[in-house]
C-alpha cells in the first residue's frame, strides 16, 4: 500500500493557498488566502478512487496591503460578496511515484469552473512529536484570470497592463492523515 493512501485533511497552521500576479509588468504581487476547508481521499494504488475538495472563503484573501486587499475583494477582481467562495474539486490523479504526481480538477471563480491541473510534489510523509502522520506537498498551475470573469484592466503608458492575466497559483500543504 503507498504511504500516500489514506483520508487527510490540511493544517491551516502549515498550509499557505498563494497566488501570485505580476504588477505593472515590472514584480510580483503574492496573496494568500487563509480560511479554507477541505476533504482529501487518497488511493495510492488506485488513484481513480481517490478524492479531494477545496473551499476556499474568498474575503479571506490577503496581500500584505489593506488598500490593495480592499481592491482585490471588490467587484473588479473577487466580488467578495457576491462569491463568498471558490472551490477545486478534483477529477482525476495520476500518481507518478510517492513524491510527484497531478491532479486535475474543476476550479470555480467567480461562478466560473475551468478544468486545470495541479502539478504536485510530495515533501514527504512523517510522524511529527504529537503522533500525528503528516503529509508535505507543493501544488502548482497557473491560470488566465479573465477566463474566470476577473477581467479588471488599467493600460499602462508604457504598454501592458496593471495586473497581468496570467495567475500562478501555489500550494504549499502539511496534511494530517485521518484514517
Amino acid at each position: 500500500m503507498s504511504i500516500l493512501s489514506g483520508t487527510w485533511a490540511l493544517d491551516p497552521a502549515h498550509t499557505e493557498i498563494k497566488f501570485v500576479a505580476r504588477h505593472a509588468m515590472v514584480t510580483k504581487v503574492r496573496g494568500e488566502f487563509t480560511e479554507f476547508t477541505d476533504s482529501i481521499i487518497v488511493d495510492g494504488d488506485n488513484p481513480e478512487n481517490s478524492s479531494a475538495k477545496v473551499v476556499i472563503k474568498t474575503a479571506s484573501v490577503t496581500t500584505g496591503n489593506a488598500d490593495r486587499d480592499a481592491h482585490v475583494k471588490g467587484d473588479d477582481f473577487f466580488a467578495v460578496d457576491k462569491f463568498p467562495e471558490m472551490t477545486f474539486e478534483a477529477t482525476s490523479f495520476v500518481i507518478k511515484n510517492d513524491s510527484e504526481g497531478t491532479v486535475t480538477g474543476d476550479l470555480t471563480i467567480r461562478d466560473t469552473t475551468k478544468s486545470v491541473t495541479l502539478d504536485v510534489e510530495v515533501g514527504g510523509v512523517a510522524e511529527d512529536p504529537f503522533g500525528n502522520v503528516r503529509l508535505g506537498f507543493e501544488a502548482t498551475t497557473e491560470i488566465n484570470r479573465k477566463d474566470f470573469g476577473v477581467d479588471f484592466q488599467a493600460p499602462l503608458s508604457t504598454g501592458g497592463v496593471l495586473v497581468s492575466e496570467k495567475i500562478k497559483i501555489e500550494i504549499d500543504g502539511s496534511a494530517i492523515k485521518q484514517a
